[in-house]
């Protein structure tokens, strides 16, 4: 009985234990593999930006201290992420040298900013190579958890643990564990600060 079964899913063409082994399937994915250097890239970077760029997003200021003190960066790559456990999440590039030193103190304030911090949020967009003191005469507060600087005038602040790290290209995907957050509903009264195809603008309360 065993040996007619066997030849059934022979003549199937089923694979079988007494059979040999039917060669593999070819896969209908395309291989991958990195751009040469006498190849042009797909998309040009310029390009990218300018389209990307139609996307309008708010813009936060990510902070942290140490012990050389207070530091942090301009972003606009910000996001919620989960309501349980309430996380955030924002993209650096890898080549940030404020990045590193949030890391290894593990925990940060995201101060989000109004319409009228144009100004302040141009002094952190700033490389920290250049502009080592970025918070020279900017008024902050410690957060109450992780004590990481929160802006003054900010509409609202996020004051976080540092959850998770993802590669994301030429960037990092942090996310963050949010261990506390308020808002300030007098700085919020004059709107958002919002970036869109290059340059700052804002949104008028009501709309």
């Amino acid at each position: 009985m065993a040996a007619t079964a066997v030849r059934y899913l022979r003549s199937a063409g089923s694979p079988t234990t007494a059979g040999p082994p039917l060669p593999p399937r070819p896969s209908a994915r395309r291989a991958l593999r990195a751009v040469q250097e006498d190849e042009r890239p797909p998309l040009a970077p310029a390009e990218f930006r300018r389209v990307l760029g139609h996307f309008a997003s708010g813009v936060t200021v990510i902070a942290t201290t140490d012990e050389a003190g207070p530091t942090g960066f301009a972003c606009q790559s910000f996001t919620s992420l989960s309501l349980d456990p309430p996380l955030i999440a924002f993209m650096v590039a890898r080549t940030s040298t404020t990045w590193p030193r949030i890391a290894r103190s593990g925990v940060f304030c995201v101060s989000v900013l109004g319409a009228a911090q144009a100004e302040l949020c141009r002094s952190f967009a700033v490389s920290s190579a250049d502009r080592p003191d970025k918070f020279a005469g900017v008024p902050y507060t410690p957060c109450p958890v992780t004590g990481s600087p929160r802006l003054t005038g900010a509409p609202a602040w996020i004051d976080c643990t540092v959850h998770t790290v993802h590669t994301g290209g030429d960037h990092l995907v942090v996310v963050g564990r949010v261990c506390a957050l308020d808002t300030d509903e007098q700085a919020a009264a004059d709107g958002p600060l919002l970036f869109h195809r290059g340059s700052f603008t804002g949104l008028a309360p009501g709309r």
